[in-house]
């Protein structure tokens, strides 16, 4: 997990010696207007001579006039340069040129949330996945050229954020052999205890023992036996206990309801939800955020064998619900429906589940948006989170209608609907529904939840954008670190 040194001069001049430079141009009618400082006169004429407009994720290489020869990297913003297109434009510079060993960012940014922007969407484009191939690992020193000191652009805030993002990236491009569940729970481990974070692993026995039959079911099939991680973050000042669940299917092929061949290629990321929860806690943690925090990874293994979990089979969950099982590729609900009950037991203020939940969620909203539903407050809460930091989510209905659709002639719900079309993605999220606990006492009111079903925006197989490469993305590790602080303050 290679993160890039991040350095602040307040210094306008860029330093002779950078190897390259990163300036910024905004489209206009007239054609690009540089966002640069002064020295880079020979710039506008360039761009127009390339055929350069300044629009977003145009990135153009020039090479300096003169001796020095340096390398200077336009980034266009489109028609407006403020916070999310700067990080965009910095992010898609920075990725453009993975061979670079340093850079110098020199666009003018007079806030300290433009200034914090182009460095965090830099050090995001910096990253490079290199286990399994040599290859350029990306910019190692990036410098912004800014006139903010460290504690106005949250300088420990970006270093935190991009490391949880690159950690996520890590765990979500490694391939399904080397990460079973028993491996990532150690991984888990070994990162939420270096951040002061308790931390319980419950492996096949103790499951089996507490009663989570939805994630001991899903893991049975494999050779590779589930695994539960709870963590737990909670400084003495916080007022405010947020639970996040996880879904973390190593690899799903689908169970004894077997994928298509090519579907079952990418199914190594369907644990980014367990890997962006960890790695969020242990943002908050390390920034010292004043919100409890506990966190579910439910973590398991979706293959078919002799021993793997049928179709009509009846599992008890966690809460006592029974569930039929009618196809076994519906398996992710199964092991948050387990960690939700869980969570619920210990009366968090909220609960926010991130899972690659259906493949609905693609259809409905494509690769770059997140659904999101649940309680209406929280929902906001949730999204406001993601707009500030530059996650797009679009919230969805959960209709108390759907849940006829669940119906079993043997057990309390089914897990999904068969044999006809049905809104996969709000269908999903109503099952999950039943599984929020309500405060103490029957008649109090449901734990406030939010659910994001993030299986297309959690891994980029089409082309790179902005700050985004190809596999792995992070996707909602900086929503949930900036929901955990927006908690924290209220």
């Amino acid at each position: 997990m290679p993160v890039p040194t991040l350095e602040l001069t307040d210094s306008p001049a860029v330093d002779s010696e950078a190897p390259a430079v990163l300036l910024a141009a905004r489209r206009t009618g007239d054609g690009p207007e540089l966002l640069a400082p002064a020295g880079f006169d020979w710039v506008p004429a360039a761009l127009t001579a390339l055929g350069a407009k300044g629009a977003a994720d145009e990135v153009t290489s020039l090479v300096e006039p003169g001796d020095r020869g340096r390398l200077v990297i336009v980034a266009g913003v489109g028609d407006r340069a403020d916070a999310a297109t700067l990080r965009l434009a910095a992010g898609a510079a920075v990725r453009s040129s993975p061979s670079l060993e340093a850079v110098s960012i020199a666009v003018p940014a007079t806030e300290p949330e433009s200034a914090a922007a182009l460095l965090e969407g830099a050090a995001l484009g910096a990253y490079a996945f290199t286990d399994y191939r040599e290859g350029p690992s990306g910019p190692g020193r990036i410098v912004l050229h800014a006139d903010h000191d460290a504690d106005a652009i949250r300088l420990d805030r970006i270093r935190a954020v991009v490391a949880a993002v690159a950690r996520t990236k890590d765990l979500v491009n490694t391939a399904p052999n080397d990460l079973p569940p028993a491996a990532l729970a150690e991984l888990a481990a070994e990162a939420a205890s270096a951040a002061g974070i308790a931390v319980r692993v419950l492996d096949e026995r103790l499951l089996a023992d507490e009663g989570f039959s939805g994630i001991l079911a899903v893991g049975s099939g494999s050779s590779r036996p589930p695994r539960l991680v709870r963590l737990e973050y909670a400084p003495a000042e916080a007022s405010v206990h947020l639970a996040l669940v996880g879904k973390g299917i190593t690899f799903d092929s689908g169970g004894l309801s077997l994928k298509p061949g090519a579907s079952m290629v990418g199914m190594k990321s369907d644990m980014a939800g367990a890997a962006a929860v960890l790695s969020a806690i242990v943002a908050l943690a390390e920034l010292r955020v004043p919100v409890r925090v506990t966190g579910w990874l439910c973590l398991a293994e979706n293959m078919p064998s002799g021993h793997a979990v049928r179709p009509n089979d009846v599992l008890r969950m966690k809460d006592g619900t029974t569930v039929e099982v009618l196809n076994t590729d519906a398996e992710g609900r199964l092991v948050m429906a387990d960690a939700l009950a869980a969570a619920s037991a210990e009366q968090p203020d909220a609960i926010v589940d991130v899972a690659t939940l259906t493949g609905a969620q693609v259809v409905a909203l494509g690769n770059r948006i997140a659904g999101l539903m649940g309680d209406d407050d929280l929902v906001a809460q949730v999204r406001s989170a993601a707009d500030a930091v530059g996650e797009p989510v679009w919230p969805m209905p959960l209709p108390d209608d759907l849940k006829t659709l669940l119906k079993s002639d043997v057990a309390d719900l089914a897990n999904t609907k068969l044999g006809t079309v049905v809104p996969g993605m709000l269908l999903a999220g109503v099952f999950l529904q039943q599984f929020v606990g309500h405060r103490d006492g029957a008649d109090e009111a449901r734990i406030p939840w939010a659910h994001v079903d993030i299986a297309g925006p959690s891994f980029n197989s089409g082309s790179p954008w902005g700050f985004t490469g190809s596999g792995a993305t992070g996707a909602a590790v900086r929503t949930l670190v900036r929901l955990g602080e927006q908690l924290a303050a209220r």
